[in-house]
């Protein structure tokens, strides 16, 4: 019964010892289960977490392309503004040009659009200023046309009664034969109407010399003292180059006017140059001339030319020359000469 006993005893040790170990097993198997589920989730959080990532710096760098690849704004305008101050730097080339002017003390500058080069003839005084006198006519009627001031079907204005030097002056006159006689009195009339602030902001606009009209009256003209013949523009404050009359003319009438089409072609039809021979060029121009002690100085003809290539923009003036004939119908017939033969080249 001892012995019995004893077996049953070691039996149950046993048992214990068994059930312990199934027990332990158990819980190393179920550890084991849940170290698994959490290294499944961690993997996958991890997994979340470098995926994140590598999108952000995948559409980072596709933003950084993308920003290479379409410049901002600014940087396209400023691009384009430097290629355009680029594109417009015209060449300047010198010719001799004094058979032309035979001894005649002058200078010549033309501009070729469409080759966006000057041709200049004797260079310093091309860009010596001087009184344009009535080449002014060309920017005084420009700005009473553009503003309403000047209405060409109705623009005929009363003589005074004073009789003048000219002739054709000594009466009622329209604008076509005021520009075209080049009437004093009725541009200072048109002047006067137009008034000094809008004049002056005209001139600024045209980069126009000087734009000095300080001299309103014309006070510093030495030849006359009759306010009805006399202005800024003759012979007193107001002074431009040649080559600033030629750049002037390629503002008003070049493709980047921003003058309206009507004003242009209504200053084109009184400044028409209709003695020509060619019919393949049209001459458009106005003449001016000023003396200082009853001395020609100053002797313009300047205006444009079309032809089948495109403008031709010119200026030719003739300065003081003692023992020779000078007069602005002489810079007229040199100029058109100088355009005719350069259209043939």
């Amino acid at each position: 019964m001892r012995e019995k006993a004893e077996y049953q005893k070691k039996v149950t040790v046993i048992m214990k010892k068994r059930n312990n170990f199934f027990k332990f097993g158990y819980w190393i198997f179920a550890c084991a289960i849940l170290l698994a589920g959490c290294s499944k989730e961690q993997g996958a959080e991890e997994r979340i977490v470098v995926e994140g990532v590598k999108m952000e710096d995948e559409k980072r760098e596709q933003q950084e392309t993308e920003s290479d690849k379409v410049p901002s704004e600014e940087s396209t305008k400023d691009t384009e503004g430097d290629t355009e101050d680029m594109a417009v730097e015209p060449e300047i080339v010198h010719a001799d040009w004094s058979e032309y002017f035979n001894g005649l003390n002058g200078t010549a500058v033309m501009y070729d659009a469409s080759d966006k080069r000057y041709t200049i003839y004797n260079e310093e005084p091309a860009v010596d200023r001087r009184s344009p006198c009535s080449t002014f006519k060309i920017i005084s009627s420009l700005t009473a046309l553009e503003h309403g001031i000047l209405e060409p079907g109705d623009s005929t204005r009363k003589w005074s009664g004073e009789v003048f030097w000219n002739k054709d002056w000594n009466k009622d006159i329209d604008f076509s034969e005021a520009f075209r006689t080049s009437c004093v009195w009725y541009y200072r009339q048109l002047i006067d109407d137009i008034g000094q602030d809008r004049m002056k902001e005209e001139l600024e606009k045209l980069q126009y010399g000087n734009c000095d009209i300080s001299d309103w009256e014309g006070r510093l003209n030495p030849n006359n003292n009759n306010r009805a013949l006399t202005g800024f523009w003759i012979e007193a404050s107001l002074l431009i180059s040649p080559k600033e009359q030629v750049e002037v003319m390629e503002r008003i009438f070049g493709e980047n006017s921003e003058y309206s089409e009507e004003t242009q072609n209504e200053l084109k039809q009184v400044m028409l140059v209709t003695e020509q021979e060619r019919t393949d060029i049209s001459v458009y121009g106005k003449t001016g001339m000023g003396k200082v002690d009853g001395i020609v100085v100053d002797a313009w003809f300047t205006g444009f030319a079309e032809t089948t290539e495109g403008k031709l923009y010119f200026c030719v003036r003739l300065g003081r020359t003692d023992g020779m004939d000078v007069s602005s119908l002489l810079a007229k017939e040199i100029a058109i000469q100088i355009v005719t033969d350069y259209s043939n080249l």
